[in-house]
């Protein structure tokens, strides 16, 4: 019988605070038929895939697995610990999310992966971001880096100095959101304020798409003495939400 979906019902991290963080993550499901009948006590192969940005989105690591079901149809494994196809786990830059698990099946234990199912990761792991940090500073010379301050008094496009840093503007200017900004990764974001009676505008050039408006337009404008602030994220390709205004 041709088995068309799997139910993830748990995916949690499997981490010890010891002095090496182990780089896997784990993984339960249970498979079913399409009777709703459980696969019980079979061979199984199974495809995780983690993407970034959306459940379409860019492919950041992929792996395969052969695991055997029990007699409730439940299967678990570590994610990170199976034959890698493509990417490495450790270099998954789990603090500039959101990032997806897609699952592929195959219930005959071959490689005919036919059932997908996608699921976000609501939360990185502590353990596993502090790992990444690690492993791009290098040992134990961690070093914090902190969002960067960017004065703005005059209109400009947005660049590649503003992702994930702050821009602060002090006297009225217009930020305008350029096509192809490819330098901005989907889920990278930019702080938004305006200071003291200041007024930011926020533009999306045409094509654009701003808070589901093509070419959209966001405002903050502060009174004397306040700021406003608000947050802007890229959602896909020329697209982005922006919060606060």
């Amino acid at each position: 019988m041709r088995l068309l979906f799997i139910f993830i019902i748990a995916l949690t991290t499997s981490l010890k605070v010891i002095a090496q963080t182990p780089e896997k993550m784990s993984y339960q499901a249970i498979i079913r038929s399409s009777d709703n009948s459980l696969v019980s006590d079979s061979s199984v192969s199974l495809k995780i895939i983690i993407r970034k940005g959306s459940e379409n989105g860019t492919n950041t690591y992929e792996e395969t697995h052969t695991a055997v079901t029990n007699t409730n149809g439940l299967v678990s494994l570590e994610i990170g610990n199976g034959n890698i196809v493509s990417g490495k786990f450790s270099d998954i830059p789990w603090y500039n999310g959101p990032f997806f698990v897609e699952i592929q099946v195959d219930p005959t234990g071959g490689n005919n992966y036919s059932i997908t199912g996608v699921s976000q990761l609501l939360s990185v792991p502590y353990a596993l971001t502090a790992k990444y940090a690690e492993n791009i500073v290098g040992g134990n010379n961690v070093e914090t880096k902190k969002a960067e301050i960017i004065s703005v008094n005059s209109s400009r496009n947005a660049n590649s100095s503003d992702i994930n840093n702050t821009i602060e503007c002090t006297s009225s200017a217009t930020i305008t959101i350029p096509s192809g900004f490819t330098d901005m990764e989907i889920g990278d974001t930019i702080n938004l304020e305006a200071h003291n009676g200041a007024k930011l505008t926020i533009i999306a050039a045409a094509g654009v798409e701003l808070n589901y408006t093509t070419a959209g337009t966001a405002t903050f404008e502060s009174k004397s003495g306040n700021v406003r602030f608000g947050l802007l994220r890229k959602k896909s390709s020329n697209s982005y939400i922006i919060s606060g205004q």
